[in-house]
């Protein structure tokens, strides 16, 4: 099982579910787990993508709660789209979730550029990956 975390600032919260939407069959998958902090899981669980562990919202706690998935080693990889023109109240928490990854080296997507090539490397890590095989990190 690979495991993504999905997190969106609120003005870029419809950018998420467009991302999501365009590829539901990844997101979908029986080989992905998909956690995200709570507004983001229900936009993207609205938008179709049906098992989504959904956490509390990051202001509450969230982004701490997947930081402490990622130093577990819970969590493979993170979709984080950042809203880089506002002014956050729990930035600490966001700069936080960022530098976690940075230490246990998961691979990060602020955007939805860099979501998109880092989601083409993970489906074809997973595509080459036998499924009966231990799982790795990708």
């Amino acid at each position: 099982m690979f495991s993504i975390a999905l997190v969106a600032h609120d003005n870029k919260k419809a950018e998420m579910v467009s991302f999501v939407m365009k590829r539901l069959d990844f997101f979908n998958s029986d080989r992905i787990d998909i956690w995200a902090t709570g507004t983001t899981g229900k936009h993207i669980y609205d938008a179709g993508v049906r098992k989504v562990n959904r956490l509390l919202s990051g202001p509450m706690g969230g982004d701490a709660q997947i930081a402490s998935m990622i130093v577990e080693g819970k969590v493979d990889g993170l979709i984080f789209f950042v809203d880089p023109l506002d002014v956050h109240p729990h930035q600490v928490d966001v700069s936080m979730l960022l530098r976690i990854c940075n230490v246990h080296n998961v691979p990060v997507a602020p955007n939805y550029s860099t979501a998109k090539a880092l989601l083409s490397y993970w489906k074809a890590k997973l595509v080459f990956q036998d499924p009966e095989a231990p799982t790795e990190k990708i």
